[in-house]
């Protein structure tokens, strides 16, 4: 099959529309309209209903779509294998929320690379996505994620425990949870579930972060409060920069390196291991 008869689909697919998606892969609309109707008459099934408001998945078009994301990711990754330099003979994408990059997976990078000498790292910032799903499909190598689904074929190798504190450089507000300035930063689905279950009624914030980061250096620089994982505040705890609000809720999710148990002995499961032995070692430094 031709690939850019998949990634026209999933254009189509990601856009509502043919004239849209015709912006997204640079053809003309009649363009995507025949790669779509070579990629029906090739699979022998319509994968769009089409109408005025634009186009919808068929039931054999929903079947598609998790292959041809399959496809497109092994033909970018067969491209990016090919022209890796001499000296690197494999690749190894990694995938996490922002939780667990900043403060862990940001600091085992330069180890990692050590590890895995010949194996090209690229690193995948993920917010709103099913992690589970992508190292299922093959869109990532490795996952570290909180709250893995329990998936026939993949390993969920636990790695730490994260706990999630309110704090505050405010220290006039102290005793109001979520008083005075308050900004939310996005940890990812199990802690915005959490979050919406505790505080129902709290009114959207006016600061809304998705990079921890972000999230801390604001913190220091403003008073306010904010969840963050214990772990990265633990630093202004101590030197009393930052104080815990004991009279909040807190928020516990064990980190798992997720990867297809065909690879346990291969570069995604030497990575997880590695991951694990940094897990145990921050924490032994933490004590």
């Amino acid at each position: 099959m031709d690939i850019e008869l998949a990634r026209t689909f999933l254009a189509v697919v990601e856009t509502g529309s043919f004239l849209e998606a015709s912006d997204k892969v640079h053809v003309t609309q009649s363009t995507v309209s025949m790669r779509i109707r070579t990629l029906e008459q090739q699979l022998g099934q319509p994968v769009f209903e089409r109408s005025k408001t634009g186009a919808t998945l068929t039931p054999a078009g929903v079947h598609f779509q998790r292959h041809a994301v399959t496809l497109v990711r092994t033909w970018t990754q067969a491209k990016l294998d090919a022209a890796l330099p001499a000296e690197l003979y494999a690749s190894l994408e990694i995938g996490a929320f922002p939780s667990l990059w900043d403060g862990f997976l940001t600091t085992a990078m330069p180890g990692l690379e050590n590890t895995l000498p010949n194996v090209a790292v690229k690193a995948s910032w993920a917010n709103a996505v099913d992690l589970n799903q992508q190292v299922e499909d093959g869109i990532l190598d490795l996952a570290v994620m909180y709250r893995p689904r329990n998936t026939v074929g993949l390993v969920a190798l636990q790695l730490f425990e994260d706990e999630f504190v309110l704090v505050s450089s405010d220290m006039e507000e102290l005793g109001n949870p979520l008083g005075g300035r308050y900004i939310f930063v996005d940890w990812g689905p199990e802690f915005r579930a959490d979050h919406l279950l505790n505080f129902p009624d709290l009114v959207t914030p006016g600061l809304h972060l998705e990079i921890g980061t972000l999230g801390l250096q604001y913190l220091m620089s403003t008073p306010a409060s904010g969840y963050f994982p214990r772990r990265i505040v633990e630093a202004g705890i101590k030197d009393g920069s930052l104080r815990i609000v004991n009279s909040a809720p807190r928020f516990a999710y064990a980190a798992h390196a997720v990867f297809n148990r065909e690879q346990s002995d291969s570069f995604p499961g030497q990575a997880a291991s590695y991951l694990k032995e940094v897990a145990r070692s921050l924490l032994t430094g933490a004590k």
